[in-house]
């Protein structure tokens, strides 16, 4: 299976959401994205995962994303990944940069945060963050159930 980094794309009303040791999370309404890696057995597979629990809401959450993914507050819009062997979720955080949730999804790097918000759809800047990165970037549609 192929490895990569991605971005997961909410789109949220004002809401707060306690997500678990950062303790309940004020999230302003509009677009918020989340970083993460896909270099592990299952690669890309990962993606599948957050899909099919964004749409199930059968697990318990394990990671900080999780908690979102199962908050009908934050339905998944989209998804934006790029096929890669190397370690790049923390160089995208960093190029994204801007409003973020401070300690969110960060807990095994030095980052400030792998979740930023926008007031705007963001796909086309992430897009082209992933391309100054000399990354393929595509995008994958959330069909919700």
């Amino acid at each position: 299976m192929d490895k990569g980094v991605y971005c997961l794309v909410f789109h949220n009303p004002d809401c707060t959401v306690t997500v678990g040791a950062l303790g309940d999370i004020a999230f302003k309404k509009g677009w918020h994205i989340y970083i993460g890696s896909a270099l592990g057995s299952g690669g890309l597979k990962r993606l599948d995962r957050h899909i099919a629990l964004s749409h199930l809401k059968d697990k318990r959450p394990k990671w900080h994303v999780d908690y979102l993914l199962t908050n009908d507050a934050f339905p998944l819009r989209y998804a934006v990944y790029a096929v890669t062997p190397l370690r790049l979720e923390c160089l995208l955080a960093s190029a994204l940069g801007g409003d973020c949730v401070a300690g969110f999804g960060c807990s095994d790097c030095t980052c400030s945060s792998h979740m930023f918000y926008r007031e705007t759809d963001p796909e086309e800047e992430i897009r082209e963050v992933f391309r100054c990165l000399q990354l393929r970037p595509v995008t994958k549609t959330i069909k919700n159930p």
